[in-house]
């Protein structure tokens, strides 16, 4: 009984802030008016979701947004557990809490302070990178306007302030290695590459499957804040993803039954890739979240 009062709370929170609000999502099957309310607006179907489908900005939103999401899985999950492999390689503790200090602290960084940084860091004039590459003979970049430079600025970035942090959960796994197992390697003339690939990796790896589960299941789901704070109209091209597209057609153009259609489109994919990725893991492995 004591178990099921402390799982309670969380409970109460996931119905009143996940579940209910789901109510909401009706409007995206109505011509949503205010002054009418949810149950009063007349029902339209698919009207929404097919006006999606059929608008010229489609493609480019699906482009952009999946080609974002998948770069993102490509180049920033795999660092994470290079990080945590090699820090757990550290024998010094004092420089071993040195790095992983420096590497966490990003994390801690506001979105906003993170684009500040790196409209100061790319600029063409004043910029160190572009000093950087002008010092070697090169021509300055306009990394922040170029279309062709936006999910490259956006990735590499986002990797660099999250890898600290999410290489904590692998550490956590590898820290549950029985040392055993490495002095029996050593014994049987194993170096540390391959102790590191036959022990370590194989330790990790239930925790890798289920944390590329969760990551395959969002990759539409490419954050607002910082995409927008990147956006202007020199890179729109390359940075308008369903997010900030949300956004101006529910929140500026007040088009709320589309822009909620558009968003549902988008939670639905998500579900059905992770559904798709868990039932190939729970095959392959024996390793899924259900």
């Amino acid at each position: 009984m004591d178990l099921y009062l402390l799982i309670l709370p969380v409970l109460v929170y996931f119905v009143l802030f996940e579940y209910y609000p789901m109510y909401g999502v009706q409007i995206a099957f109505k011509d949503f008016i205010a002054t009418k309310g949810i149950l009063g607006s007349p029902w339209v179907g698919w009207k929404h979701f097919v006006r999606f489908y059929e608008s010229f900005y489609f493609w480019r939103l699906i482009k952009n947004t999946l080609g974002i999401g998948l770069y993102e899985l490509v180049v920033g999950f795999p660092i994470p557990i290079l990080l945590a492999l090699m820090i757990n390689e550290v024998r010094s503790r004092l420089f071993k809490r040195v790095v992983q200090t420096v590497t966490y602290a990003p994390h801690f960084l506001s979105t906003v302070v993170i684009v500040g940084m790196l409209f100061l860091f790319l600029s063409p004039q004043t910029g160190a990178v572009n000093q950087l590459l002008q010092w070697f003979g090169f021509e300055p970049v306009s990394f922040m306007t170029s279309p062709g430079w936006f999910k490259t600025v956006y990735v590499l970035s986002g990797v660099w302030q999250q890898m600290g942090w999410s290489s904590i959960i692998y550490l956590a796994a590898l820290s549950g290695v029985d040392p055993q197992l490495h002095e029996a390697a050593k014994v049987d003339g194993a170096g540390r590459l391959r102790r590191v690939w036959h022990i370590n990796l194989p330790a990790i790896a239930p925790t890798i499957v289920i944390l590329l589960i969760l990551n395959v299941g969002r990759v539409l789901s490419v954050g607002f804040e910082k995409v927008f704070l990147m956006q202007n109209s020199l890179n729109m091209d390359a940075s308008d993803v369903i997010a900030t597209h949300v956004y101006r057609t529910g929140i500026i153009g007040a088009q709320y039954s589309y822009s909620a259609a558009v968003g549902l489109f988008n939670a639905v994919v998500n579900f059905l890739m992770l559904v798709v990725v868990n039932y190939i893991a729970r095959k392959v492995n024996d390793t899924s979240l259900w």
